[in-house]
């Protein structure tokens, strides 16, 4: 039997879902995953001009300091995941989770892909925010909104152009409500609340049986990976689905070296 056989086994059996997905789960919507400098840089050629990293750009230090730099930066991501459309995997996984009375994510990502593909906003903890939504730079509060704004971006510099968004209550900028690299400003009520719904799902299972599918989280960050981890601890019912690094180094359970696409796609052939 093969390593595929055994997940959709694992998958066919389940009384319940648990999806944990990095970034490279949305590499084949055509999203970049920003592995390393020279991933990032590919992805943003101006910045490699520029001599910015990542890192670098990810920092709420810059909404201070050059508001037009940081909201170019975000502004672009926020347009580029508006207009992706989430690859046929998110929807097998939402099917595979509607036969179990919906599955339940945990996700680093802050683009809003799941919810695009159709799943219940309750039903997805985002540990690291979300683009979607805003916050006070102040924060003068403690409460973040939608982020119904367009930001226009110079493509040869990748810096904002015009109006950038404000707090409503204090009128001074407003950034997205996402954790940044020594981000001590961020709201993180929302994300908690998603955090707290997952937990009071996961205690409320009891003797449920769970699969665990991890997909596109890598080493270097690995939020998502403990997370898995954890939740598969004591069944050895996870799944990890990554084409680089795939390997079960802790506990039980099935590496599936692919592609979160070519994976889901074989293993709904299966189901």
């Amino acid at each position: 039997m093969t390593e595929l056989d055994q997940a959709a086994e694992l998958i066919a059996s389940a009384d319940a879902l648990l999806v944990c997905a990095g970034a490279g789960i949305g590499v084949d919507s055509g999203l970049p995953d920003f592995r390393g400098d020279e991933g990032f840089w590919r992805a943003y050629p101006p910045y490699e001009r520029l001599g910015l990293r990542f890192v670098e750009l990810a920092d709420p230090v810059h909404f201070a300091q050059d508001p037009e730099l940081a909201w170019g930066f975000y502004g672009h991501r926020l347009e580029l995941y508006r207009n992706t459309v989430p690859h046929k995997g998110f929807e097998i996984l939402r099917r595979w989770g509607e036969w179990r009375g919906g599955a339940r994510v945990f996700t680093s990502n802050v683009d809003g892909q799941f919810q695009r593909a159709g799943f219940a906003d309750d039903h997805v903890a985002e540990v690291h925010g979300s683009i979607h939504h805003l916050q006070c730079l102040g924060p003068c509060r403690q409460d973040v909104w939608p982020a119904k704004v367009d930001i226009e971006v110079d493509h040869d510099t990748m810096r904002a152009v015009g109006e950038l968004p404000s707090c409503s209550t204090c009128g001074s900028l407003a950034r997205p409500n996402i954790l940044m690299f020594g981000d001590f400003e961020w709201v993180a009520g929302r994300s908690e609340g998603g955090l707290r719904s997952l937990a009071e799902w996961r205690r409320g299972l009891r003797d449920a049986r769970l699969a665990v599918i991890e997909i596109g989280a890598g080493n270097a960050i690995p939020t998502v990976r403990r997370q898995a981890e954890l939740a598969s601890a004591a069944t050895g019912s996870l799944i990890r689905i990554n084409p680089r690094e795939p390997d079960v180094r802790h506990g039980r359970g099935i590496s599936l070296a692919m592609g979160a696409l070519e994976a889901l796609s074989e293993l709904d052939r299966r189901l």
